[in-house]
């Protein structure tokens, strides 16, 4: 019995565009880093970086379901002593909205090399236009509810 490993090309990745418009945070993201690993694509293997190249616009329009967007907090740790710090949802929007869906993603890839390597294909931008037109991104849909 043998193993069948699949080939990955790295010239063949292709790219997809996401609009986050009124999306739901998590749905959006559970289907980011599904197309970030290669899950949407038959050579999926587990060890591999077989994925594609994912752009996200609109990131300030994204939706969150319940009281999250009062609620919810980011933490971050300076170093320092007594140095951690909260964030709600909507002081981080305020700033950096991309780092909502960046964060989402994050959590849902493989905390080690290979998922700090998938990370750099995620592409977020808080407007609705991107840089990367010329690399023909199709445009890919996902379930609002």
């Amino acid at each position: 019995m043998k193993t069948h490993l699949p080939k990955v090309d790295m010239q063949r990745r292709s790219w997809h565009v996401i609009d986050a418009d009124g999306m739901v945070l998590g749905r959006l993201a559970t289907k980011v880093a599904d197309v970030l690993r290669g899950k949407n694509k038959a050579t999926f293997t587990p060890h591999l970086d077989a994925g594609d190249f994912v752009v996200v616009v609109n990131a300030e329009k994204v939706k969150l379901t319940g009281n999250k967007e009062t609620q919810k907090t980011y933490m971050s740790y300076s170093g320092w002593r007594s140095g951690d710090r909260y964030r709600s949802v909507k002081e981080v929007r305020a700033n950096h909205p991309d780092r909502i869906i960046t964060h989402a993603v994050k959590g849902m890839i493989p905390k080690n090399r290979l998922g700090r390597r998938l990370l750099t294909k995620l592409k977020v931008y808080s407007g609705p236009t991107h840089p990367h037109t010329a690399q023909n991104p199709a445009t890919l849909t996902v379930d609002a509810q």
